[in-house]
């Protein structure tokens, strides 16, 4: 059995309505929806190589190296936000950032 862009196409979209699934259903917990994103930029990602492979282009990959750079920044600094608000408020529920509000 060989694998065919329609494989790789369901994973991805299996993947990307996973993460949306766990954006809505979990609203409390910070790093959850976090780690939800980032499962959908790997959705976004596997299909980029997807079509960049059988297309023969190498363009989709590159980009993917672009959007793996961007989503571990945006990693790092959420986690560091997560970090100052666990150590101000003892917690990371998302209902406890309304107190933020200037």
């Amino acid at each position: 059995m060989t694998l065919t862009l329609g494989h790789f196409l369901s994973l991805g979209a299996m993947l990307f309505a996973l993460s949306v699934i766990g954006i809505f259903l979990n609203r409390k917990n910070l790093i959850v929806l976090l780690m939800a994103i980032e499962l959908m930029l790997l959705a976004v990602n596997m299909n980029f190589v997807a079509f960049s492979h059988y297309l023969g282009d190498m363009h989709g990959q590159v980009f993917v190296f672009f959007i793996l750079t961007v989503a571990a920044a945006e990693s790092a600094i959420g986690l560091a936000i997560l970090v100052l608000l666990f150590r101000n408020k003892s917690s990371i529920d998302a209902e406890d950032l309304n107190t933020l509000k200037g």
